[in-house]
C-alpha cells in the first residue's frame, strides 16, 4: 500500500499520523502496524471510510468498563469518520466460542440471543453512535452456505493449525473431549471478514487466533487482507483478574453514580494510567500528561483517581450526576459526613432481630456467612457506630442508619 502515501499531500501525510497516534494508544498490538498506516493512506486517497469489524457473541447482556475498551476504540475510528461493523454472532453463537474454556459451550437458543443482541445495543450506545453503526447478522450469510462451500471454507486450514490454538491443545493434552462443531467457530467468524470486506477488526488479546483467521480466509478468497488491532484485557477493581462480574470485581456501565464513583476510587494505584487510556474519552494528550505527572510524582494518586472517577461518571450519567457523585464521595470519605441521599427501606418485620438476619433480609449481604466476615472485618455500623458482635440483636427503630462497606448506606422505616 506503499503507493498511496506517494499521492498524498503534506497536510495528509500529517493526518494519517495523527490517526495512527490515536489508534495505536492503549493497544496490546497492530498486526502489522505499517499497513495500518496504508489502510489510513487509503482512505483519504479514494475518498473512503475504512470498514472497522468487532464480532460479538451475545451470551452476556451486562456490559462493564472491561466491555468497553474495544468499544472506546471503536469510537475513536467512529470519530475520524470511519464505519464501524458490529457483527452479531446469532450463528456463531449457537456454537459458542471455546476461546479459554475447558468444555464445550452451551449453545444457545434463538430467543437469547436476540436478547442478548438487544441488551447489548441499548448499552453500547452509552459509547458510539448507533445511528452511524452497521448492524449485521451473520446468519445471514452462514445459512446459506452449502455443504460444499462448509468443506471448501474448512479446506483452507489445516488440523494442526488449529490445534495450535492453546484451548484446544490443552484440552487434547488432558484427555478432555473437543466436539467437531467447535472447530468450525473460528472459521465461521473469519467468513464473517471475507462476506463484508473489512479493512481493520478489533478483538481483545484472547481473540488472537480468531481475528487472525479473518485475514487468512480473505487472503484464501483472494481479498484484501485487514489490519488486526489488539486490545489488552481490563484488570478489574482487584488488580489481578480480567474484570468480571463472576468475579465480582467490575464496573457497570449502568450502575449507580455514587456507585461507580465509589468503585473507581478503589482501583490499585499502578491502573490508574490504564484505566485512563482504555475507559475514558480525554485527548491523547491528556492521558500523556496524567502518565508523566504520575510517574514523576507530582500528581497525587489520591487525586488522578478522583479525577477518573468523575471522567466515568461524566461520560455515562453526565456532567451534573458526575458533579455530585464526587461531592458525595468528599463528604462521605474526606469530611466523615452520612451521604444525603441515602435510600430508605421499609421495615415489617420483628421489632428485635439477630444482626445477621438483619442484613441478610435487607439484601445487605447474600449469605449469613458472609454478613459475619463482614462484620469481623469492621464493615458493618449502625447509627455510625461500628457493630463488634455477630450475635447483637438489634432493636429496629425509624430512621435507623445501617451502614454496610464503604458505599452501601439504606435507612430504615418501620411500617
Amino acid at each position: 500500500m506503499s503507493h498511496f502515501f506517494e499521492q498524498l499531500s503534506h497536510q495528509q501525510k500529517e493526518e494519517v499520523e495523527r490517526q495512527f497516534e490515536i489508534y495505536k494508544n492503549g493497544v496490546h498490538e497492530i498486526i502489522p502496524a505499517v499497513e495500518l498506516k496504508g489502510k489510513i493512506a487509503q482512505s483519504l486517497v479514494e475518498k473512503r471510510p475504512l470498514r472497522i469489524k468487532l464480532g460479538l457473541d451475545p451470551t452476556a447482556p451486562d456490559v462493564h468498563l472491561g466491555h468497553t475498551v474495544v468499544l472506546n476504540k471503536l469510537k475513536q475510528f467512529q470519530e475520524n469518520g470511519h464505519i464501524i461493523q458490529l457483527i452479531i454472532g446469532d450463528f456463531t453463537g449457537k456454537i459458542g466460542d471455546p476461546t479459554g474454556k475447558s468444555a464445550a459451550r452451551k449453545q444457545l437458543a434463538d430467543e437469547e440471543v436476540k436478547y442478548n443482541a438487544k441488551t447489548y445495543f441499548e448499552q453500547f450506545s452509552k459509547v458510539l453512535n448507533m445511528e452511524k453503526v452497521e448492524l449485521h447478522y451473520n446468519s445471514k450469510w452462514l445459512t446459506e452456505l452449502q455443504l460444499a462451500d462448509v468443506i471448501q471454507l474448512s479446506a483452507s486450514i489445516t488440523v494442526a493449525r488449529l490445534l495450535e490454538r492453546n484451548d484446544f491443545s490443552e484440552r487434547l493434552a488432558t484427555g478432555k473431549p473437543i466436539s467437531l462443531h467447535e472447530f468450525f467457530y473460528p472459521l465461521m467468524q473469519g467468513y464473517d471478514s471475507v462476506v463484508l470486506e473489512s479493512d481493520v477488526e478489533l478483538g481483545g488479546t484472547d481473540q488472537h487466533f480468531n481475528v487472525l483467521m479473518g485475514r487468512h480466509l480473505q487472503e484464501h478468497f483472494g481479498k484484501e487482507k485487514k489490519v488486526v488491532v489488539l486490545l489488552p484485557l481490563l484488570e478489574g477493581l482487584d488488580g489481578v483478574d480480567k474484570m468480571s462480574k463472576s468475579k465480582n470485581n467490575y464496573i457497570g456501565v449502568d450502575e449507580a453514580p455514587n456507585e461507580m464513583y465509589g468503585k473507581t476510587m478503589s482501583i490499585p494505584d499502578e491502573l490508574i494510567s490504564k484505566y485512563f487510556d482504555l475507559v475514558t474519552d480525554l485527548p491523547l494528550e491528556q492521558k500523556n500528561k496524567i502518565k508523566i505527572q504520575l510517574q514523576e510524582g507530582t500528581l497525587h494518586p489520591r487525586d488522578a483517581k478522583m479525577s477518573l472517577a468523575k471522567t466515568i461518571v461524566r461520560i455515562y450519567h453526565g456532567e451534573e450526576a458526575s458533579e455530585k457523585a464526587e461531592a458525595n464521595f468528599r463528604a462521605i470519605f474526606q469530611r466523615g459526613s452520612l451521604p444525603e441521599d441515602i435510600p430508605i427501606v421499609i421495615w415489617n418485620g420483628e421489632t428485635e432481630v439477630p444482626i445477621l438476619d438483619l442484613l441478610v433480609n435487607l439484601g445487605l449481604q447474600p449469605s449469613k456467612s458472609e454478613a459475619r466476615k463482614m462484620i469481623q472485618n469492621g464493615g458493618v455500623r449502625i447509627n455510625e457506630m461500628k457493630v463488634e458482635d455477630i450475635r447483637q440483636q438489634v432493636k429496629v427503630a425509624d430512621g435507623m442508619i445501617i451502614q454496610v462497606g464503604k458505599r452501601k448506606y439504606i435507612r430504615l422505616q418501620k411500617q
